[in-house]
């Protein structure tokens, strides 16, 4: 039987075969907001940024076309614990990567998989040498080391790579945190000399970016800013937060974080999380923002808007006919009002899904727009004060 060859995509697929570049444009003058253009082979990413959550090669309930036109993503993620089960690297080899696989030409960043394989409590086991673990699917064991990881997510095709790193439940005490935090070091280590000496499969770049840890202790956090700035990479993560803690305690230890890291290269808080967390941590100096919040909320009836949060199955919204959202310029939250929207989830229709979908991402990628062009006009601090204030509550 003759093996199937996988149609390449356009050329306007063909990257630019150029190496990664920040540059810093803007900083607000009363706090530490900045604006930038992250450019990479397969576009720039205007700064700060949200990345919608695409697991398994999918945001969930969206069609790529909506991510491009009504969402206007810049970039999305891919999970590599979950890729390298399914549909495997074989596939995604043969394919062309992941941007070919799943017909997406813009700019993709792929997490290493700890925190999914760490998530499996009690079906892995951790050593110096790496993971073991099963899979969720069908129980089968896989390992998973810094080198491997590299070279998993080589194949996927990502054009920013995340460090394999273990993130700390929370709480957990000091003894542990140290330790882990000190072989996360170790494993960086491992995945610099892995991804140094190996090149991408498929013509265009990719960087790699270390993971900050050290849980919610000052001095651990402070230790592992100052290793991971010294490794000197074109970019750089803050992990092991939005973990359980305390909001406050999530600011904190961004805050001491971001004082460290190198200024220059862009800044990435890994898995936040509210719109509200996002404004302050964009205040804090962060530039890159994902979650799985707005997809795994919407499916549930949870709709964020411009005016405030609403529980769409709510039955006070049954003969609301204004738009979902007019605040927003997405044309499907204009067009789609309250009422049907909830109509949709009443009668557990799938297109509520797909639109509830749409309009969190669209809202989330509108307001961290809106950030940027308030950094640029200088003055972010109050727009973020009147923006929390009206974006959080509960209508």
């Amino acid at each position: 039987m003759q093996e199937q060859v996988w149609p390449k995509l356009p050329c306007n697929f063909a990257p630019l075969c150029i190496p990664m570049k920040f540059v810093l444009e803007k900083k607000d003058s009363q706090t530490q907001a900045r604006t930038g253009s992250l450019i990479t082979d397969h576009g720039t990413i205007q700064t700060p940024i949200f990345m919608p959550v695409g697991t398994a090669g999918t945001v969930k309930a969206v069609h790529q076309r909506e991510l491009k036109k009504d969402i206007q993503a810049q970039i999305i993620l891919g999970n590599t614990y979950h890729l390298y089960l399914r549909p495997g690297l074989d596939t995604l080899e043969k394919a062309g990567g992941l941007h070919q696989f799943i017909g997406w030409d813009r700019p993709m960043l792929t997490d290493s998989g700890g925190y999914q394989v760490f998530s499996l409590a009690g079906t892995r086991k951790i050593k110096e040498e790496g993971v073991t673990f099963k899979s969720h699917i069908d129980g089968s064991k896989h390992f998973f080391a810094p080198e491997n990881v590299m070279d998993i997510q080589r194949s996927i095709g990502a054009d920013i790579i995340m460090a394999f790193d273990e993130c700390t439940p929370y709480p957990c005490d000091y003894s542990y945190a140290r330790q882990s935090m000190e072989m996360t070091h170790r494993w960086l280590l491992r995945c610099q000399d892995r991804f140094d000496s190996t090149e991408g499969k498929y013509g265009y770049n990719q960087c790699l970016f270390p993971i900050v840890q050290g849980s919610v202790y000052k001095d651990l956090r402070a230790q592992s800013a100052e290793f991971i700035a010294k490794q000197g990479r074109e970019g750089n993560a803050i992990g092991g937060l939005s973990v359980g803690e305390p909001a406050e305690l999530m600011y904190e230890m961004t805050e001491l974080v971001t004082a460290i890291l190198p200024v220059e290269k862009p800044r990435y808080l890994m898995g936040v999380g509210t719109p509200w967390n996002i404004l302050e941590a964009i205040d804090l100096g962060v530039d890159m923002f994902d979650c799985v919040m707005p997809t795994r909320n919407g499916r549930n009836g949870m709709i964020f808007t411009s005016q405030g949060v609403m529980n769409i199955k709510n039955k006070k919204w049954a003969n609301d006919f204004t738009p979902l959202d007019p605040g927003i310029p997405n044309e499907l939250s204009h067009y789609y009002t309250k009422a049907y929207m909830r109509h949709l989830f009443v009668a557990d229709e799938i297109l509520g899904l797909q639109l509830a979908s749409i309009q969190n991402l669209s809202f989330y990628l509108w307001l961290v727009g809106q950030a940027r062009e308030h950094i640029i006009a200088g003055d972010y601090s109050s727009w973020k004060t009147s923006m929390i204030q009206q974006i959080s509550k509960r209508l």
